[in-house]
């Protein structure tokens, strides 16, 4: 993994076999079906539930600092603790949570490479065991925002020259042939289609089929063959952001890119705005 931009973003399931009873590292599984947690997780791991754990319904917002001290320090997590994060489809919700605790601060992040699938694949351990930690004080740092995009900033730069938009979701959505692919009914939009400008990047191509992620070399020709270049300002998004945090993870942490940001209000919102442009 040393051919990325920063390999200590990244672990293999060797690693993580070795370090399974590393009071240091704590091990969170993140999937998008949120069940599979309950069938068997990785010993020592904690269950992260994205429709709930860090989602505020009020304000349909993340959890705030106050929030995210309660969740992290519940599960026994300290500023010092490295976590590593897992999950289903090639580390999809991973790399959501990965996004989420970069913007609160948190240091020590990494991905397991390959997550559930290569775990899995290897016929390594498994549990039905839910681990229990003494909580501790956790201190997030002020939500750095400057990783987020938000829609009068998307609207804002429509035509900028300097200005890369990626749509990650599948060309049917891209192209509006389908309003969305996952009935998730408080992801839906009015309309279908993609924001102006946007080239269609799909978040899985990034992925090899054991759910690893693909050589640098192989990333840098997918990217810069659509325009995607490091000295562009890049924002990247899907139908809530998930997907699109899995993206900026390979264009920040894998290739080095340096002015990466997620709009994770995405087409939910983009695609129900009143007079918001589209294309198809």
């Amino acid at each position: 993994m040393s051919e990325y931009a920063h390999p200590e973003a990244l672990v293999e399931t060797s690693w993580v076999a070795d370090h399974l009873n590393d009071s240091s590292i704590r091990l969170i599984e993140a999937d998008e079906d949120v069940l599979l947690y309950e069938v068997g997780h990785i010993p020592g791991a904690v269950k992260l539930d994205w429709h709930v754990d860090v989602q505020n319904p009020l304000s349909r917002d993340f959890i705030d600092q106050e929030g995210v001290d309660k969740l992290l320090g519940g599960w026994g997590i300290s500023n010092d603790t490295t976590i590593v994060l897992y999950g289903d489809r090639n580390n999809w919700y991973a790399a959501y949570a990965y996004w989420l605790f970069t913007q609160y601060g948190h240091k020590n992040l990494k991905i397991l490479n390959g997550g559930r699938a290569k775990w899995e694949a290897e016929g390594r351990q498994y549990t039905k065991e839910v681990p229990h930690f003494s909580p501790v004080t956790y201190h997030a740092q002020p939500a750095d925002e400057s990783l987020r995009a938000f829609r009068d900033q998307v609207l804002a730069g429509l035509g900028d020259s300097n200005r890369r938009l990626i749509d990650v979701r599948s060309p049917q959505e891209y192209s509006g042939e389908l309003l969305h692919m996952v009935n998730y009914p408080q992801e839906g939009a009015q309309r279908a289609g993609h924001i102006p400008g946007a080239k269609n990047i799909p978040w899985a191509t990034a992925a090899n089929p054991d759910g690893t992620f693909k050589s640098a070399e192989e990333l840098r020709s997918i990217y810069e063959g659509k325009d995607i270049t490091p000295d562009k300002e890049i924002i990247s998004y899907c139908r809530i952001g998930e997907r699109s945090a899995h993206t900026w993870f390979v264009l920040t942490r894998l290739l080095g890119y340096e002015n990466v940001r997620n709009y994770d209000g995405s087409w939910t919102e983009w695609g129900s705005l009143v007079r918001s442009p589209i294309e198809r």
